[in-house]
């Protein structure tokens, strides 16, 4: 099996700078590019993907969207394991307000945001399942930034520890019990012109 790994496309917040989390903030024109951008990358590649799946906020499924409709796939219904971390009262919040609310160490503030150890439980009952449902399967996920750190970690404890940018995509892919990168946070396909197909 194979899964490919993306972080949603950009949205007004990420824009600001300002912490998502569960607040179901939408994409805005440069992440529907983007999101056409990876989708026209896929479609010129070897490697064929089944379907795709996303978190069930609308920046995930709209980014899945785009790419199932360019590839023509199945867009599976959003499942709630791929959310975002919740963060808490830190959600809307810009870097600024958080250095002045909570110091620099405002990660590991009490301010009810959901710990690693549970974004990683979740992710990876979502992986493992997709894996025994699915075990020749090519499927791709759409999900978040902070997700995918986690469940990266769980993974794979031997990947490259890099920042997650908008639209990057990572390959795993599974042997046995054990899952190996073939592709690590790649974003390509946002430095190439996107092609409109009339």
């Amino acid at each position: 099996m194979r899964i490919g790994l993306i972080r949603h496309g950009k949205t007004e917040w990420n824009r600001l700078g300002k912490i998502q989390g569960q607040t179901d903030i939408p994409l805005n024109a440069e992440g529907r590019k983007q999101a056409e951008a990876l989708a026209q990358r896929l479609s010129r590649e070897e490697l064929r993907w089944d379907a795709v799946i996303s978190s069930d906020l609308s920046r995930a499924y709209e980014t899945a969207r785009i790419i199932a409709e360019t590839l023509s796939i199945p867009l599976l219904p959003g499942d709630t394991r791929l959310r975002e971390r919740y963060f808490g009262d830190i959600e809307g919040t810009t870097e600024e307000e958080r250095l002045a609310k909570w110091g620099t160490d405002w990660r590991r503030s009490e301010s009810g945001q959901e710990s690693d150890e549970s974004v990683r439980a979740r992710g990876l009952s979502f992986v493992e399942e997709a894996a025994s449902a699915r075990p020749g399967c090519n499927l791709l996920v759409v999900t978040h930034g902070s997700l995918l750190a986690q469940l990266l970690k769980g993974m794979c404890d031997r990947l490259e520890d890099k920042p997650i940018l908008n639209m990057s995509l990572t390959i795993m892919e599974r042997a046995g019990k054990q899952w190996t990168s073939l592709l690590h946070g790649c974003t390509l396909h946002l430095e190439q012109p996107v092609h409109n197909q009339n």
